[in-house]
């Protein structure tokens, strides 16, 4: 009925909130409620929502490095101080930077910018480091559904579910989902799953934002993931983006590798090429791209000090091979620009 339009919980739409949690108990052994689960407007929102909960102006975040554009943007408000995830443990100072940190922000599922897989024991070792250093580990996993290449593995949160399979979940994982990338960008539908305690935290901070998400998009987002569609377009999109990575990858393989390299990423959306020459600023590079009427995104962009400019985040999703293929070669005549710029350099 007309319920549907009018402001909904802050928490979400009941419905979705319980079919979200079964999932989640479904693909981990152990129990989800309801409890466990905000829904939010995109997991944008659930970035917002985690910083202005646990972080104060001048506090830490521990963070994958090169970090997500948008989780710069959104604790841009807090101040947060950054100290670089090393996801071999043994950068000296990390533990310090563990106990230190108010949450570890990881995208393990093809990361944002890079497009990396994290190794399960990778993700294990440093669940048990979150554990130890008692501090809250935030796993953004939007791209789960984009995998090309094989299965992804369980999800940090799925390690923390099966090690402590009983009761209800109360752990340090807090983990944000969406079906922005894989479904319907525009419903603006994402999630955060975790500790009840921390839920009902996020939610007061989220009445304050927004009072509500829309109980209208929620509803067709809880459509979608129980009839067939979600099933059937999944593959579809999994087979599109494949085949625009692959076209991309061997256009640049053709045209870019002189300058750059890169590793053929196994889902996602993204390769991240980076500059044989540290004399190549992608910044720099950005502006011939304009130039020849193509883009990319400058990795100085996915450092908190801005201070990383030999690489560049390409897309491969939004555009079919014939496109990718011509904008490589844009890209290429932008590079020709660049370093026919100076002087005593062969382009």
């Amino acid at each position: 009925g007309t319920q549907i339009l009018e402001y909904g919980p802050i928490e979400g739409l009941p419905a979705l909130r319980a079919a979200i949690a079964e999932r989640f108990t479904d693909t981990t052994g152990r129990r989800f409620g309801p409890e466990n689960v905000l829904l939010t407007t995109g997991a944008m929102q659930g970035l917002d929502l985690v910083g202005k909960a646990l972080v104060d102006p001048g506090e830490m975040i521990l963070s994958q490095f090169p970090t997500y554009l948008g989780a710069l943007d959104a604790w841009r408000p807090r101040m947060p101080r950054y100290e670089r995830l090393d996801w071999s443990l043994q950068a000296p100072g990390h533990e310090a930077a563990l106990r230190q940190a108010k949450f570890v922000y990881a995208v393990p599922n093809y990361s944002n910018p890079t497009g990396v897989l994290v190794p399960q024991d990778e993700r294990a070792a440093l669940l048990d480091r979150v554990e130890a250093a008692g501090t809250w580990l935030l796993e953004d996993d939007p791209y789960l559904p984009l995998q090309f290449d094989g299965p992804a593995g369980p999800s940090i949160l799925a390690h923390h579910a099966q090690r402590h399979p009983s009761g209800a979940y109360a752990g340090p994982v807090i983990y944000l989902g969406t079906l922005s990338k894989s479904l319907v960008p525009g419903l603006r539908v994402g999630w955060v799953v975790a500790d009840a305690s921390l839920i009902a935290t996020l939610a007061l901070a989220k009445q304050s934002t927004d009072i509500a998400s829309s109980l209208l998009t929620q509803a067709v987002a809880l459509e979608m993931i129980e009839s067939d569609f979600e099933a059937q377009h999944i593959p579809k999109i999994v087979a599109t983006y494949r085949e625009r990575r692959d076209a991309l990858c061997a256009a640049a393989a053709t045209h870019l590798s002189d300058w750059f390299e890169w590793e053929v990423p196994p889902g996602g959306m993204f390769v991240w090429m980076r500059a044989k020459d540290g004399a190549i600023d992608t910044d720099a590079l950005y502006t011939h791209a304009l130039a020849e009427n193509v883009a990319f995104v400058p990795s100085s962009v996915f450092d908190p000090s801005g201070a990383l400019k030999s690489a560049m985040r390409v897309n491969f999703t939004r555009s079919p091979p014939e496109v990718l293929v011509e904008g490589v070669r844009r890209l290429e005549r932008a590079v020709r620009r660049l370093l026919a710029e100076r002087p005593g350099r062969a382009a």
